[in-house]
């Protein structure tokens, strides 16, 4: 009886240990999801509320230090004046870990590819990005975009018709 207690013991904390994401994965992943698709379709407003109001972002631009709320706000309006179409493509979705612990920890991440359409140059863009998403009671409080703006950027600058040089 003792070798079936212990059994079944054993049995009850491997499956407990092994069931897989944390609790609040699939629900912030949700979320993260809906901030995609409310900046495809160009709805700040609705995504400026999954917005923890104490948000930490890394932003993608060479130097720049973490933005706050209206840091992160600012650029997304940025984002959805210069360009049109956009969408996003995720490869997968994977769960985060406490840097600290190394445990699952709620949060989410994805590797995928941006699409659009640049206003002002009329060419489009393809981007492949890393977007790390970490949340504070259901709102997204912190995380990143990690691409390559500055390239980007430069492939959107217009070459002059008589040199061959950018402007």
């Amino acid at each position: 009886m003792i070798k079936a207690i212990k059994l079944l013991a054993f049995c009850v904390l491997a499956t407990s240990c092994s069931t897989g994401n944390h609790a609040d994965f699939e629900k912030n992943t949700a979320t993260a999801k809906k901030y995609f698709e409310l900046h495809q379709a160009e709805n700040p407003d609705e995504m400026f509320e999954l917005l923890h109001s104490e948000i930490e972002w890394h932003m993608p631009v060479y130097g720049s230090e973490m933005a706050d709320s209206n840091g992160l706000k600012n650029a997304i309006l940025d984002y959805q004046k210069a360009f049109d179409n956009m969408n996003f493509t995720a490869d997968y979705w994977l769960p985060g870990v406490d840097p600290e612990t190394g445990q699952l920890d709620g949060s989410t991440r994805t590797y995928g590819t941006w699409t659009a359409n640049h206003v002002e140059s009329g060419k489009s863009v393809k981007l492949t990005a890393y977007h790390a998403f970490s949340f504070v009671d259901g709102k997204i409080s912190g995380g990143g975009d990690w691409f390559d703006f500055g390239g980007m950027m430069n492939s959107l600058v217009e070459e002059t018709a008589d040199s061959g040089e950018t402007e």
